[in-house]
């Protein structure tokens, strides 16, 4: 080995860049270049041209340069006889580094320093690396910008955390709720309907709502004409306001607006003179009574209202032939607090709507109806006061301790005359409606509803309690949006117009988007009202919300004056949740002050509208820790709805309030009982089997959650009936006060039976109770084969 090194001449070595040196086999082992066994090497040199300059280029040969190609590309070479055999071209097409790997006595050998492309490629590699720290670095810094500067995006919520809704209501304060209503009353009373709804979607706006939107319709009210109506003795000539006050020119002058709103809305408009008949509460027992002893053909009845719906009552007045009504509430059914003796107040006979549309929106286009007279009675309230002159009740018993209820004795007659005259005007009402939108299920709605503005300022204080409130807690949820939360169903905010001529604004807007709401809505939250008293809350529940309304009162109530108050029941309710209950179907909760007197007195006395300054609100609650009690308890349970995986209704108390109303001895129920407890049957099972795994985080799966939602969210809808008697619900689920355990229909059909010697009414009241139950049934079992159908591969 060392020979062959020495045979090599070293100084032709000098100076000259060598690109391979022959050697022998043994030298090879030792000094030849990782290269040329490299089996890729081979395998991509089989395809190289005999151009050595492009071989050259290829991967995995810089270190090799032959002698001439490094003459001609520096153009210098220092010595030219280098003893070293010559490499001949080769006659393969393969090149001559397949001749180099096939002959064993050649080998490279890498004599130059590191080449300059080594260096440029640090080079690079470095600046690449700072470029992508820099651009590193600056990605940081603008996300971390931009993040600050964004608001986060929308979570859902947490209704497994029993303090989430506390600390969203936290926010909710009685001298900011106060502060809201002050401002409302500021309002001029003559302010139209359409500005104070404009000034409410300002407000709701700055609270953060990104959608709020004014939905007008024209409609037809019925408005007092520029007298006030009259009713005047035909034995003494006296002429007397419904307030009681005589006709003179300077008592018209005083509380015109009193006067002249102290009216029937839609009622027959003329003149009747005729004889007043006292009817007491015009129930079937009093007519049957009075028919017995005298004629009341074009008669005008004196009727006392409540313990039954006005417009019930008209209709069996209307039936029995009577021409007009005087319609007063007895200072006996009222509380001690409330001297409303010498006033007189407003009703509408207006079961609901526009009354030129019925059943279909007033939106341009659509065809009007003339319909301004509702009824053909003359219909006038008038105060207790002007009712004890017409009894002629003597003055040491009128101011008798003892309350006794006013009657007209049955020998003496009186005579008068009726004038009443009301203006038919189509005027604008105004909706605000604001959207919360839901981050899971945008397209489920839990509407929250109050009214304004109820007729020209007449009741205002009213409408300002309901939406003092509704702002509060738009307030508040609009917090904790601005912090990155939302619910999972979308809350609609509903400010309704025209409440007080029969729910007009709330009955336009369903109308107009009844097959939206009917796929889209889940509950009704009412607000009508909150503060009608100040000693016992009144919670009213559809019965699949009774378990619900429950709760939320006894955990919120905890420690609170005042606050507990009766058991959560289902019975009618004023406001205008009318047309999500009777026409939709969806499930209704509303949470109330009241006087215990008026609870205990005959219901539906809320149908009269008095003045506004006969009880100011800040009276009833001057801190307005009460109002700050609804705002919690209507928000707690509006956002347990909205926010639940699984809406919290109750499929078994559906059907145990059906149970309990088939009980008593007055009928007949067999049948109607053997249903319901297949009902029941129905129910414990779908509450069993699928309510609850629903409900446990580790077996809930999204499709059943959505598919049982469903079928809660259309429970109620099986429970209404085509036709109800007028004021009566055509969800039967609703009784019509707290004292009625039955259905109110199959009642009302017993008492149908006394007056018309038939049994007609009853058995087709009978026949709508039994499809409703069947329908029910029948819906929970299709509820349970699908679930079983479609999880059958699964279980």
């Amino acid at each position: 080995m060392g020979e062959n090194e020495t045979s090599l001449p070293n100084k032709s070595l000098q100076g000259k860049k060598m690109a391979y040196r022959k050697v022998n086999a043994d030298q090879r082992t030792q000094g030849h270049s990782q290269y040329l066994d490299n089996d890729d090497l081979q395998a991509t040199t089989l395809e190289l041209e005999w151009d050595m300059e492009k071989e050259l280029e290829e991967p995995g040969f810089d270190h090799f340069r032959l002698d001439g190609t490094v003459d001609h590309h520096s153009g210098n070479s220092q010595n030219t006889n280098i003893d070293l055999e010559p490499i001949q071209p080769s006659a393969s097409p393969k090149g001559r580094f397949q001749r180099l790997q096939e002959d064993p006595d050649y080998v490279s050998h890498y004599t130059r320093p590191a080449p300059k492309s080594n260096r440029c490629n640090f080079c690079r590699i470095f600046k690449l690396f700072c470029t992508v720290l820099t651009l590193f670095i600056f990605g940081i810094l603008i996300g971390y910008y931009a993040h600050k500067k964004c608001p986060p995006s929308p979570t859902p919520s947490e209704p497994s955390d029993p303090h989430f809704y506390h600390e969203i209501l936290k926010e909710i304060k009685a001298e900011n709720i106060q502060q809201i209503f002050r401002d409302l009353i500021q309002l001029p009373r003559k302010e139209e309907d359409t500005d104070i709804a404009m000034k409410l979607l300002v407000q709701w706006t700055s609270c953060g709502l990104e959608d709020v939107q004014l939905v007008n319709y024209s409609v037809l009210l019925d408005l007092p004409s520029s007298s006030s109506n009259t009713l005047t003795l035909k034995n003494s000539g006296e002429c007397f306001y419904p307030s009681g006050q005589k006709c003179y020119r300077e008592t018209k002058k005083l509380h015109s607006q009193d006067l002249l709103y102290s009216y029937a809305a839609y009622s027959a408009k003329g003149t009747l003179e005729a004889e007043v008949i006292d009817v007491q509460y015009g129930t079937v027992e009093d007519l049957v009574l009075i028919q017995a002893m005298t004629n009341v053909t074009n008669k005008i009845a004196l009727l006392k209202l409540g313990q039954s719906p006005l417009l019930y009552k008209l209709s069996l007045l209307e039936e029995a032939g009577f021409g007009g009504v005087l319609l007063y509430v007895d200072p006996c059914d009222l509380p001690k607090t409330q001297n409303l003796s010498d006033k007189a107040f407003m009703v509408s006979l207006n079961k609901g709507g526009d009354p030129s549309t019925p059943g279909y929106p007033s939106i341009d286009g659509n065809y009007r109806q003339n319909r301004s007279n509702l009824t053909s009675l003359l219909v006038q309230p008038i105060s207790a006061l002007l009712a004890k002159r017409l009894i002629s009740l003597p003055e040491d018993r009128s101011k008798s301790d003892g309350c006794i209820p006013l009657k007209l004795p049955v020998t003496e007659k009186r005579r008068i005359s009726l004038n009443i005259q009301t203006v038919p005007t189509y005027k604008t009402i105004s909706n605000v409606i604001g959207y919360l939108k839901g981050s899971t299920f945008p397209d489920r709605y839990v509407i929250v509803g109050s009214h304004h503005n109820s007729v020209d300022g007449y009741s205002g204080q009213e409408w300002a309690s309901s939406t003092a409130v509704l702002t509060a807690l738009i307030q508040a949820l609009m917090l904790k949006v601005k912090r990155g939360w939302r619910p999972d169903r979308t809350i609609v905010f509903c400010s309704w117009g025209g409440t007080s001529f029969g729910n007009i604004g709330s009955y336009e807007w369903a109308e107009d988007l009844k097959k939206v709401l009917q796929r889209n809505v889940v509950a009704y939250v009412s607000l009508h009202n909150p503060v009608r008293g100040n000693s016992s809350l009144h919670p009213v529940a559809s019965p699949s919300l009774q378990q619900l309304a429950t709760e939320r009162q006894s955990l919120t109530c905890l420690g609170k004056m005042k606050c507990p108050g009766s058991n959560v029941s289902s019975v009618q309710m004023q406001g205008d949740s009318d047309y999500f209950i009777n026409h939709l179907g969806v499930p209704t909760v509303q949470f109330s002050y009241e006087d215990i007197k008026t609870l205990e007195s005959p219901s539906f006395l809320f149908e009269a509208v008095f003045p506004a300054h006969h009880r100011v609100t800040e009276e009833l609650d001057p801190l307005f820790n009460l109002h700050e009690t609804i705002a919690k308890l209507t928000g707690e349970v509006t956002l347990q709805i909205a926010s639940e995986p699984v809406l919290p209704f109750n499929a078994l108390d559906i059907a145990l309030e059906v149970q309990n109303s088939l009980k008593g001895d007055q009928l007949d129920t067999r049948q109607l009982q053997a249903m319901a407890s297949r009902l029941r049957d129905s129910a414990e099972l779908f509450q069993s089997d699928e309510m609850r795994p629903a409900n446990d985080p580790k077996e809930r799966a999204p499709i059943r959650v959505r598919m049982l939602n469903d079928v809660l969210q259309g429970l109620e809808k099986n429970f209404l009936v085509q036709q109800a008697p007028p004021g009566f619900y055509r969800n039967i689920l609703y009784r019509l006060d707290e004292k009625m355990s039955q259905f109110s229909v199959l009642l009302e059909a017993l008492e149908h039976c006394k007056l018309h010697q038939s049994n007609e009414t009853l058995q087709a009241a009978l026949s709508k109770v039994l499809n409703s139950i069947n329908s029910a049934q029948v819906y929970f079992k299709a509820g349970l084969d699908v679930f079983e159908t479609a999880f059958a591969g699964k279980k």
